[in-house]
């Protein structure tokens, strides 16, 4: 009998990569033998970051981690394509609340009947990282608020400075 690897997909924008992100990458990467990131364009988030930026992004992340099983990889696709194309049999996925679960509940019976060969795997944000999404980091920072509470110092400096050449938003 020969034991094949077991590779999941974090699918995700990742604009920016959060705490919360980096906590499920960690835990997730525990879960599998090779954890592949797919970073994703989803250009109705309006995102802050290029495709590009983003993977350099979560790759610099992963290695501060010191988490050697996980790979960063862009896709533009049907997510069920680009998992079955990377030989995947479990997808990853954070939920931070109830409205969480009830989107992605949805996805992943729409994902199954698409591919009933790949499972869907929820992990539960750790306690203090629930309230965290990406859409209100940069909401925060646009506005001129602190983020350091929600992301590392090197994705804060790369949010800031995106944010000084692009320019801060509303009254302050």
């Amino acid at each position: 009998m020969t034991v094949s690897e077991r590779i999941g997909v974090y699918p995700g924008t990742f604009d920016p990569l959060t705490l919360g992100h980096a906590d499920i990458i960690r835990r997730g990467a525990k879960l599998v033998d090779k954890l592949i990131i797919g970073v994703t364009t989803n250009m109705s988030k309006n995102p802050l970051f290029t495709a590009e930026e983003r993977m350099a992004m979560v790759e610099r992340e992963v290695a501060a981690m010191g988490i050697s099983n996980v790979e960063v990889v862009g896709f533009n696709a049907l997510l069920m394509k680009f998992a079955q194309k990377q030989g995947a049999s479990v997808i990853v996925r954070g939920l931070r609340a109830v409205a969480d679960f009830e989107y992605e509940y949805q996805m992943a019976g729409m994902n199954q009947q698409l591919n009933p060969n790949i499972e869907t795997v929820f992990l539960m944000a750790d306690v203090s990282l629930q309230p965290i999404a990406s859409k209100l980091v940069k909401e925060i920072a646009l506005f001129g608020g602190d983020i350091a509470k929600f992301v590392s110092p090197a994705v804060r400096e790369d949010v800031v400075a995106r944010i000084a050449a692009n320019g801060l938003q509303g009254d302050y």
